[in-house]
């Protein structure tokens, strides 16, 4: 299954799924004391490897992190070479003042926003399937 590539069909049925829990981004120099169980995803870049996961996870691997993220899961299973949807919802939410931060994987799009911009934000996504 390749997943659904036409845009407007993708924001019609995006339906987004807030993940509850606080999540934070972290980062280390590698993975030796990481229980990859316990991490929700992670991206080598030269730099360090970013960890995405839970803030009391963090706190106890007594890991640094800047900001508490709320988890958006858009539930549409979306090609990896549809074109937009990314562009769509980041505008939209962009427009009210929310940053974002997106890891696209197979199947879904996950977004990432300030816990304290978590409403608004379910607001904005769920508006698109009106």
């Amino acid at each position: 299954m390749s997943g659904e590539k036409d845009l407007q069909q993708l924001l019609k049925s995006m339906k987004p799924e807030h993940n509850s829990g606080d999540y934070v981004f972290c980062k280390v120099a590698n993975l030796e004391n990481v229980n990859l169980n316990e991490v929700e995803m992670f991206f080598r870049e030269k730099e360090a490897i970013t960890l995405i996961l839970k803030k009391e996870i963090a706190e106890i691997l007594k890991l640094e992190y800047s900001v508490l993220m709320a988890w958006i899961t858009l539930t549409v299973h979306s090609s990896l070479e549809a074109v937009g949807l990314t562009a769509a919802f980041s505008k939209a939410l962009s427009e009210n003042g929310i940053s974002c931060n997106v890891v696209a994987a197979f199947y879904h799009d996950h977004i990432f926003v300030n816990k304290k911009d978590i409403e608004k934000a379910m607001e904005i996504l769920n508006a698109f399937s009106n």
